[in-house]
């Protein structure tokens, strides 16, 4: 007997933290992150507005590698996964993939984001800053899951490619991309101090 793997679901990761320069790399980053959580009035606004426990520059600022140096040398970066991503996937493009969005997200302890994909890109991800500890991992759904029926569950032992939910717990420098479409949230965050983390969609 022998079994197919098909449709596999790839998820990237990588980690900035080994390269050189990453310690204050990711100090400017942080505080350039803080920075705009304490200027961007419209953007705490709309966490206002739409019950965002923290900051985030979603709803308000779309040009962060123009405005700030840290997120164009993190654009940098990016951009080179993206691309190692995209090879690994066997696409077939035009043209590289080109950096359409990028925000920063502040969760606060009890904070998080519920399930969603994101729609207009085919590549999405989040680069991590501080991960205190105590800190929500990532959530990822299978994208079978609706269309399961009768479906039974799995052991609790069985590998992460047979689960429903997948976890994954980053560390400060860990990059993690996954297509675009693949649904997945960050539960309420459960350590004592902040979550900082930047994410960004390819199109």
């Amino acid at each position: 007997m022998s079994l197919r793997p098909l449709f596999v679901t790839q998820v990237y990761e990588a980690s900035l933290a080994s390269g050189p320069g990453f310690a204050a790399f990711n100090a400017g980053l942080a505080d350039a992150c803080r920075m705009l959580a304490a200027e961007d009035q419209a953007g705490r606004a709309w966490c206002r507005e739409h019950g965002y426990r923290g900051y985030t520059s979603y709803g308000s600022l779309a040009d962060l590698p123009h405005r700030m140096p840290e997120f164009a040398e993190l654009k940098r970066h990016l951009d080179r996964h993206a691309l190692l991503y995209a090879k690994a996937l066997n696409f077939d493009l035009a043209r590289k993939p080109r950096l359409d969005s990028l925000w920063v997200n502040i969760l606060k302890p009890g904070g998080g984001h519920s399930g969603h994909i994101h729609p207009h890109a085919f590549l999405s991800g989040t680069v991590y800053v501080e991960v205190p500890d105590g800190a929500s991992a990532l959530k990822l759904e299978d994208p079978r899951l609706p269309m399961m029926m009768a479906r039974p569950g799995v052991h609790a032992d069985a590998p992460d490619a047979e689960k429903p939910f997948v976890y994954l717990a980053p560390q400060a420098g860990t990059v993690l991309m996954w297509e675009s479409w693949l649904r997945h949230e960050v539960p309420p965050n459960a350590a004592k101090s902040e979550r900082v983390s930047v994410s960004f969609n390819y199109a």
